[in-house]
């Protein structure tokens, strides 16, 4: 399934504003937010709604809402959390958990040190969330661990991708769709992507 590539002028511009070294932490952690509401607004696009009466000051009428249960947002520990404050901007009533993943510096391959799901995924549409796809071994370990609860459906949702990262998420999970606000040119050999905008993580906390 190719990626979805979000090219709005808006996302695209801020993207911008994300790769320079220069941005300060601050920018850095609200621009991410402000980027994160485009990209789960795309997402969640094709996801069914429900519908109910409601009475308006003229007349009643049958009318769309979110369905029960709403749709979960899973974030990808530590830089996902910057993605996950646009998701709930824009989900009404929408679940959130937490997969706990850590890379190893040497081999690039990620472990998990913590899970809380919601309950009633198999009943629910999922988005799962990570700033950058870049081997795509955290995003597959995620996945992994999520799809075992059957959701109806599963999403990643990132803000910068490697061609890399994306195939392996293909190969994986192909049912999954990939929605980005861009896919970069390569990984160097420290698995970082280029010309990507650095550690997610270190900038979102300044660490």
């Amino acid at each position: 399934m190719d990626p979805v590539i979000v090219n709005h002028p808006f996302v695209q511009t801020r993207l911008t504003i994300l790769r320079d070294k220069a941005t300060d932490t601050d920018t850095f952690r609200r621009v991410l937010g402000e980027v994160a509401t485009f990209l789960v607004y795309e997402a969640t696009r094709d996801i069914p709604v429900s519908s109910r009466t409601v009475e308006t000051p003229l007349e009643t009428l049958t009318a769309p809402c979110m369905p029960d249960p709403a749709p979960a947002v899973i974030s990808i520990l530590r830089a996902g959390n910057g993605l996950l404050e646009g998701a709930v901007r824009v989900i009404p009533g929408v679940a959130v958990g937490f997969v706990g993943l850590e890379r190893d510096e040497e081999t690039h391959q990620p472990s998990e040190y913590y899970c809380k799901l919601p309950d009633r995924l198999s009943q629910r549409h999922v988005l799962v969330v990570d700033p950058m796809l870049a081997t795509g071994g955290s995003a597959v370990l995620a996945l992994d661990r999520i799809a075992r609860e059957e959701p109806m459906s599963l999403t990643f949702v990132c803000l910068v991708a490697a061609p890399e990262g994306v195939k392996a998420v293909a190969c994986a999970h192909p049912g999954v769709r990939v929605v980005t606000a861009s896919v970069d040119r390569e990984l160097n050999a420290s698995a970082y992507i280029l010309p990507g905008l650095g550690d997610a993580g270190d900038r979102l906390y300044g660490t």
